[in-house]
């Protein structure tokens, strides 16, 4: 099978940062694809939320890189139009840069992905950036993200001090600057979810985070 007429883009989605409303929905399997794609969705996640969702695990940390191309392969199949999203799994970026690539760029290749998410940091700066120079979009995540729910210690709100607060922010910008084509913020305050996508000119998907993103 050839690729997928994919619509939009990601360049498509950029156009559109403050402009136009942008849908995401999640999706681990053929049939949801089907009608979230069917329903006009912009862009479907395969999450590592599956752990939870539909694998029985209590967390993220047990999705392997094989179950996330598993489930992606299956909404790619059924999906016409969205942008499908490939969720990076713990400890499946970010330890060794080449390790990182390669299992990025299988999502792509293997699993007919238009782009990844990768849950966001200062060591994901530099990574996004090689990522997009390779030709990978990358989709940056910040706020609450549950591969680190042993280092926040639960699944609490995020950036609910002023210095949390201007970390996000900038980190925001880093991801920007580093080529990230758009920004999911999950579990923020919303003034906080506010401020940041007034502060960058790339979408800013919301997860709980308020009615501005």
């Amino acid at each position: 099978a050839g690729p997928r007429a994919c619509m939009p883009t990601v360049q498509d989605l950029r156009r559109k940062a403050g402009t136009e409303p942008i849908t995401m929905l999640t999706a681990y399997d053929a049939p949801t694809a089907a009608i979230v794609d069917e329903a006009g969705i912009d862009i479907i996640l395969i999450g590592d939320s599956m752990g939870n969702a539909v694998l029985g695990y209590d967390t993220t940390l047990p999705v392997t890189l094989e179950d996330v191309e598993r489930h992606t392969g299956a909404v790619a199949r059924a999906t016409e139009d969205a942008l499908v999203v490939s969720d990076l799994p713990f400890l499946s970026f970010g330890v060794d840069e080449a390790q990182s690539v390669e299992n990025a760029g299988r999502m792509l290749k293997e699993a007919d992905a238009d782009a990844v998410k990768i849950e966001s940091g200062p060591h994901t700066v530099d990574l996004t950036e090689h990522l997009t120079d390779l030709g990978i979009p990358v989709m940056a995540h910040l706020g609450l993200t549950p591969q680190h729910v042993n280092q926040l210690g639960g699944y609490g709100r995020q950036g609910t001090t002023i210095e949390s607060a201007e970390e996000m922010l900038e980190l925001a910008r880093d991801h920007e600057a580093a080529g990230a084509f758009s920004l999911v913020l999950e579990h923020v305050p919303a003034n906080l979810a506010e401020q940041i996508p007034a502060a960058i000119d790339i979408p800013t998907i919301g997860i709980g985070a308020g009615p501005e993103t």
